[in-house]
C-alpha cells in the first residue's frame, strides 16, 4: 500500500477542521501563513560544525530539502567567526576535517556511484580527489603532521554458497543465484542485507596516491579514529575475538601501529568502550563506556587512562548523565563532553579530577521530525566552541561560545519562519502517580484563542530510552496547523534523568510508563488546554509500543496512530537486525524459556479489548521492527472489526522513516486525516 491513502483520508474532514483550516487559510493570490507539507521543502539544518585550529572559520554542513529530488542534499560553508560571514565551500559533501596547519580541509563528496575523499587547499580554492577505492570513506582523521588522512572503508568479501547450480548454457537467463545467509546479525535497519564485506582502516597520503589498509579480518573496525601525537599509532573501536560475532556491546579500545600493523587491545572488559581520544601529549587516552549489566539502560561514562589503558578511572561517574561525545582540551588538563539533562544537550567542561564546569545549555539538532534531544560540537586550540544550537523556533544553526558568551551565526530558516505563523511550544508540570515529576511539553495552534479548549494529540517517543525536548520538530508544527494541541514528554524509561529512572522500566516495558503519559494527559486538560473529550494518541518506534498499548488499556482516546511499533515481542526478537539484543537486554530469559513473559508485555495481548480506532504506519524496509510487526496488528484489528488502516511508507527503513520530506509531509498528513475523521467539535469556552 502506499502513501495515496492520505489523500483519500483528507476527504473526510469534519466542520472541526474545516474551521480550523479556514482560520489559517489566506486570501486566494497570497501565500498561507500556516506552516504546510510544503514548507519541509524550505527548511535548512545545520550539522557537523568544524571550527579550525585557530578559531576563526567554521567549516560545516548544511543540509536542506531539494524538491527536485525529495531528498536531503548536503553541502559545505565557511563561517567567519568574528564577523559572521558567510562563504560556500562544497556544493556537496560531508564530514569536513581541518587539516593540523588549518591550511587544507579534507571531506567526502560523491563521486559516480560511491563517496571519495578530497581534499582542498584554503588559499587557493583547489581541491584534489585522494582516494579512488570502490568503499565510501568514514571517520577521516588527518595525521598530527598533516601527511596522512585516516579513514574507515568497507573492504568487499567473498559471497557463502552452498553447492552450485548446473552449467548456464552461453546466452541463457536464469534466475539469480541462491543467497547463502550464515551471519548472526545478517541485515541492518537502513542498508539492508549486509553484503559480504568488512570495515577496516585505511592510510592515505594527504596529497593523493596509494591507499594502505591497516586492518584485516573477520571483523568490523570502527571510528573515530585517534592517532598519537608522533604520528605512529591509530586507536578506534571495534568488536575481535573469536566470539565477535556474538557480542553485542562488548567492543575494546585498539591500537593498531600505522608502519606494522600490529594490534594492541588496551581495554578488555564486558561492556562497550568506544570513541577513544590520545591526549594531545600522548601520555593519555580517554574514551567512553559503562560494565555491561545485561540491563536496558546504563550511563555512557568518560574514562581515562594511561596510553596504553592501564588504570582507567570514571571522571564523570558522579554526574549520572550519560556522555553522547567528549574531545580533549588543547592543555590536555581537561575534556570538553555533550550529555543531556531533563530534555536538554549540554556542554560542559571535565576536568581529570572529575569536577564539571557547564558551558552550554542549548545544544540541538540531528533531526527535523519530532524534538529528539541531539547535536554536535567541536573546539579549537584556543577554546573556541562551535556547535549546533536551537530552539523550538526553527531547525539547528550555527553557534560558537568564545570569552565566555555564546552567539548565534547562521539564520537558515528565518526568511521561512519570518512568513510562517508557528505554533509556540511552553513547558508545563506533570506529576506522576507515584509522586515523580516528569517533565513535558505543549504546543498550541497559532492565533489559539485564550481560554480556548483544543483537541489534543499525545506524541510518545521511541528509544524507549531516549528523549525529547523543547526543540523544533515538523511533525509538532503539521499538526498544531491542522488545529490540534500538541503534548510530548519524558516518562520514565527517558534519558537524561540518571540510570535509576531510565531503569524503571527494565524488564517490565511497557507497564508503569503508561501512567506517566496518562497523568501528562491530565495535565494538559488541568492546564485548561486540553479537550477531555477529544484526546489522540501517537508515537514511533517505542511510542508506537505505548500507542498500541495505552489503548489496550483505556478508551479516553477518539483515535490513535501507531507508527512503526513492536506488536509480539517474540516475533520481534527473532526478526530484527540486531539478532542478539532484545531477548539479552530487555528480557530475562530466551523467547522459549519463558514465553508468557513476551506475550504479556506485547500490545498484541491486550488487542482484544481495543475498541479505539487505530491507523497503523510502517516504512516498507524497516528491519528495526519490522513491517511484520505492523501488519500482525493490523490484521488482529482487521478480524476484531475495529476501523483500521495499515500505511507503508515506500522504501523507508526504521531511521529513515521520514528522511524523504514528501513521505514526511505525507506521513503526517495521513495521521492527521485518520484524526479529523473521529474528531469532534470542540465545546465554546
Amino acid at each position: 500500500m502506499r502513501l495515496t491513502l492520505a489523500i483519500a483520508l483528507l476527504t473526510a474532514t469534519p466542520v472541526a477542521a474545516q474551521q480550523q483550516q479556514q482560520q489559517n487559510a489566506a486570501p486566494a493570490d497570497a501565500p498561507t501563513r500556516a506552516f504546510t507539507g510544503s514548507d519541509l521543502f524550505g527548511l535548512s539544518i545545520a550539522a557537523d560544525p568544524q571550527i579550525s585550529p585557530d578559531g576563526r572559520t567554521i567549516v560545516y554542513v548544511r543540509r536542506t530539502a531539494d524538491v527536485m529530488t525529495d531528498r536531503m542534499a548536503s553541502s559545505l560553508w565557511l563561517i567567519d567567526v568574528a564577523t559572521g560571514r558567510q562563504s560556500p565551500f562544497a556544493a556537496q559533501g560531508s564530514s569536513p576535517r581541518w587539516s593540523p596547519d588549518g591550511t587544507r580541509v579534507a571531506y567526502v563528496a560523491g563521486d559516480g556511484d560511491r563517496s571519495q575523499l578530497f581534499v582542498r587547499w584554503i588559499a587557493t580554492g583547489a581541491s584534489a580527489r585522494v582516494t579512488g577505492f570502490p568503499g565510501d570513506p568514514q571517520a577521516l582523521t588527518w595525521s598530527p603532521d598533516g601527511t596522512r588522512l585516516a579513514y574507515v572503508a568497507t573492504v568487499a568479501g567473498e559471497a557463502t554458497t552452498l553447492g552450485k547450480a548446473p552449467p548456464r548454457p552461453e546466452g541463457a537467463k536464469w534466475a539469480e543465484p541462491l543467497t547463502v545467509i550464515d551471519r548472526v546479525n545478517y541485515r541492518n535497519d537502513g542498508p539492508g542485507y549486509v553484503k559480504p564485506g568488512r570495515d577496516h582502516l585505511f592510510v592515505v597520503a594527504a596529497d593523493g596516491g596509494a591507499t594502505r589498509q591497516l586492518t584485516f579480518g573477520a571483523f568490523d573496525d570502527g571510528g573515530p579514529l585517534s592517532w598519537a601525537p608522533d604520528g605512529r599509532e591509530i586507536v578506534f573501536a571495534a568488536i575481535r575475538g573469536p566470539d565477535a560475532e556474538r557480542q553485542v556491546m562488548n567492543s575494546d579500545v585498539i591500537a593498531v601501529d600505522v608502519v606494522s600493523g600490529a594490534l594492541r587491545t588496551l581495554t578488555t572488559r564486558d561492556g562497550p568502550d568506544a570513541q577513544p581520544r590520545v591526549s594531545p601529549d600522548g601520555t593519555r587516552i580517554a574514551w567512553l563506556g559503562f560494565d555491561d549489566r545485561r540491563r536496558s539502560y546504563e550511563n555512557t561514562q568518560l574514562y581515562v587512562g594511561a596510553r596504553d589503558g592501564a588504570a582507567p578511572r570514571s571522571l564523570t561517574a558522579a554526574l549520572d548523565r550519560s556522555i553522547e561525545d567528549a574531545v580533549w582540551a588543547a592543555d590536555g588538563r581537561s575534556l570538553y563532553a555533550s550529555y543531556d539533562d531533563h530534555g536538554h544537550r549540554k556542554l560542559a567542561r571535565v576536568a581529570l579530577d572529575g569536577r564539571l564546569t557547564p558551558l552550554v545549555d542549548n545544544v540541538a539538532g540531528g533531526g527535523l521530525d519530532r524534538p529528539y534531544t541531539g547535536g554536535e560540537f567541536s573546539v579549537s586550540r584556543n577554546g573556541t566552541i562551535a556547535y549546533t544550537g536551537g530552539d523550538a523556533g526553527a531547525p539547528a544553526d550555527i553557534w560558537v561560545r568564545t570569552g565566555g558568551t555564546s552567539r548565534r551565526l547562521t539564520q537558515l530558516n528565518a526568511v521561512m519562519t519570518a512568513a510562517k505563523a508557528l505554533a509556540p511550544v511552553r513547558k508545563i508540570a506533570v506529576t506522576a502517580p507515584d509522586g515523580r515529576p516528569i517533565d513535558a511539553w505543549l504546543a498550541t495552534p497559532p492565533g489559539r484563542a485564550p481560554g480556548a479548549r483544543l483537541p489534543l494529540i499525545l506524541e510518545i517517543h521511541g528509544g524507549p530510552n531516549s528523549a525529547y525536548g523543547p526543540g523544533f520538530a515538523t511533525d509538532v508544527q503539521l499538526y498544531a496547523a491542522a488545529g490540534y494541541a500538541v503534548l510530548w514528554t519524558n516518562p520514565r524509561g527517558s534519558t537524561s534523568y540518571g540510570a535509576e529512572f531510565a531503569n524503571l522500566i527494565d524488564k517490565k516495558y511497557p507497564a508503569d510508563d503508561y501512567g506517566d503519559l496518562i497523568a501528562a494527559v491530565d495535565a494538559a486538560i488541568a492546564d485548561g488546554t486540553a479537550d477531555p473529550d477529544n484526546l489522540f494518541v501517537t508515537g514511533g518506534s517505542g511510542g508506537g509500543v505505548l500507542t498500541a498499548w495505552i489503548v489496550g488499556k483505556t478508551d479516553r482516546f477518539k483515535a490513535a496512530a501507531t507508527q512503526k511499533p513492536v506488536i509480539n515481542w517474540t516475533s520481534e526478537a527473532l526478526t530484527m537486525d540486531n539478532t542478539l539484543f532484545t531477548s539479552r537486554y530487555w528480557f530475562a530469559k530466551l523467547p522459549w524459556e519463558d514465553p508468557m513473559d513476551y506475550w504479556n508485555r506485547s500490545p498484541l495481548s491486550l488487542v482484544g479489548n481495543v475498541k479505539t480506532p487505530t491507523l497503523v504506519v510502517v516504512g516498507s524496509d524497516d528491519y528495526r521492527t519490522p513491517v511484520s510487526e505492523s501488519e500482525q496488528y493490523y490484521a488482529a484489528l482487521q478480524i476484531r472489526g475495529v476501523p483500521t488502516a495499515l500505511v507503508k511508507v515506500p522504501g523507508a527503513s526504521h531511521g529513515g522513516f521520514t528522511a524523504r520530506p514528501s513521505q514526511s509531509a505525507a506521513k503526517a498528513s495521513a495521521i492527521v486525516a485518520w484524526f479529523d475523521r473521529y474528531r469532534a467539535a470542540t465545546p465554546p469556552k
